[in-house]
């Protein structure tokens, strides 16, 4: 699967749905879409509305971006198929999507939510395979 195409999938036919699996090309090259717009709209408002930071000090270069408009209207605009995507990837490994909690707790969560998302998808059927979200009890 192509960035293109996994792109298209998420924000075409999978906008605001919670059900099914994302494979992990899916999500993993929508979350590089979703930093990489994050990354330019960033620079674009830094130099539209003068917000970027930069220099050097002591042998290391920085620089920080604050968010203007229109890295905060493309932040909301993908905040529902992100959550989207990152719960069917979570049925893809054969948990719910009530794990994204995790996201709350500092650190920890995080880490383990970021494997969860890279782990290897189930094969077979599982309970979220099922339509409507509902989940299917194997036969």
């Amino acid at each position: 699967m192509s960035m293109k195409s996994a792109v298209e999938t998420v924000l075409k036919r999978n906008y605001a749905n919670f059900s099914g699996r994302a494979k992990r090309p899916e999500f993993w090259w929508f979350v590089l879409f979703v930093w990489l717009g994050q990354l330019v709209l960033s620079i674009v408002d830094s130099a539209l509305f003068g917000e970027l930071f930069y220099g050097a000090a002591d042998g290391h270069a920085w620089f920080s971006v604050n968010g203007g408009p229109l890295t905060f209207l493309f932040s909301l605009a993908m905040l529902i198929p992100s959550i989207a995507v990152a719960v069917r990837r979570l049925h893809d490994v054969d948990r719910t999507g009530w794990w994204m909690l995790l996201a709350f707790v500092p650190l920890i969560g995080t880490i383990i939510l970021i494997v969860f998302l890279a782990g290897r998808s189930r094969p077979d059927q599982n309970r979220f395979d099922g339509g409507l979200g509902a989940p299917v009890t194997p036969a």
